[in-house]
């Protein structure tokens, strides 16, 4: 009897099981290379150059029940590098359970989003993410974030999906439910609005989007209030942006974003980008400017910049 025959086929009928019960997973990643230059102020340091740097491993598979079960995290480089080992450097993850009766949940580990700050990424885009420096620029977002909860009804009617969100208490917070609804109902139109309060006492937001495409030209405008009772530190974003696509290789767009708070004044912010795809690389260009970084009218903290970048698709 050949003993180490049985032995391997046992083993690979094991591991065969194994593989079947653990699923699948697919990491997805982009290659890039990019550049940036900001001038003004203190910042006329030189040209920043990087590379994409991120890679998403995502896996789903449906139980014998008939629901659905989605794993994803991100493996992205530097990221909570002052954590030391307990986090860097993994970034978002999150499990997804889900059926067509009962629509979905999805719990995130760290990096979720509330009903409210999904729709928090302004209409231009943020353009004041490229100048948060020391994370001074930067509107305040509320909800989502580790141990958070994100439900999706089912489908009530075509076009229409309903969201709410739950953030447990910990510790010196609050526990937090956030709810947005959108609306595609319409062929070009997209309108969004989400509702929902903050961990922190007395804190809450209103985020408002929309968007409508009429042949080669896309509109969009958003509104994002954020509100904190018996404090000056309330703050609204406002953002427009007009797109054009010339052709099926060349898309050119404008965009603005506002940034108010009390007894400040208003960080104001605009962005022209124009990109060029072709067999599988494209090229982005953007020039954009910010005025008020800090919420003064200090020379130094009005600033340019100018980016390239190249992505490929393999």
């Amino acid at each position: 009897m050949n003993i180490k025959k049985i032995g391997l086929t046992a083993l690979a009928g094991s591991l065969v099981a194994s593989s079947a019960f653990a699923g699948e997973m697919s990491v997805a990643g982009g290659a890039s290379i990019n550049v940036e230059h900001i001038n003004g102020g203190a910042a006329d340091t030189g040209k920043a150059w990087s590379m994409g740097n991120q890679l998403t491993f995502s896996g789903s598979g449906e139980l014998d029940n008939g629901m659905t079960v989605a794993l994803s995290f991100i493996l992205d480089q530097g990221d909570d590098a002052t954590d030391g080992i307990a986090k860097a450097p993994f970034d978002s993850h999150s499990v997804t359970v889900s059926s067509d009766a009962l629509g979905s949940l999805k719990f995130s580990g760290e990096g979720g989003s509330s009903a409210t700050s999904a729709l928090d990424t302004t209409a231009a885009g943020d353009i004041w993410d490229a100048y948060d420096i020391a994370s001074t620029v930067h509107p305040t977002g509320i909800g989502g974030g580790s141990n958070s909860m994100l439900y999706t009804l089912p489908a009530l009617m075509d076009g229409l999906s309903l969201n709410a969100s739950f953030n447990p208490s910990g510790t010196s917070t609050e526990s937090a439910m956030g709810y947005s609804a959108t609306y595609t109902g319409v062929e070009g139109l997209s309108i969004s609005y989400g509702s929902g309060d903050g961990t922190t006492a007395n804190t809450s937001a209103d985020a408002m989007k929309a968007s409508y495409a009429y042949g080669p030209v896309t509109v969009a405008y958003s509104s994002y209030e954020y509100d904190a009772d018996g404090s000056t530190s309330d703050d609204d974003t406002t953002a427009y942006k007009v797109s054009y696509t010339v052709s099926d290789e060349i898309s050119l767009s404008y965009g603005t974003e506002t940034i108010t708070r009390p007894t400040k004044e208003d960080v104001e912010t605009s962005r022209i980008s124009a990109s060029y795809t072709a067999g599988g690389m494209t090229i982005t260009a953007t020039m954009d400017e910010i005025e008020n970084m800090d919420g003064s009218t200090t020379a130094t903290q009005d600033r340019e910049r100018w980016a390239l970048g190249a992505s490929f698709a393999f």
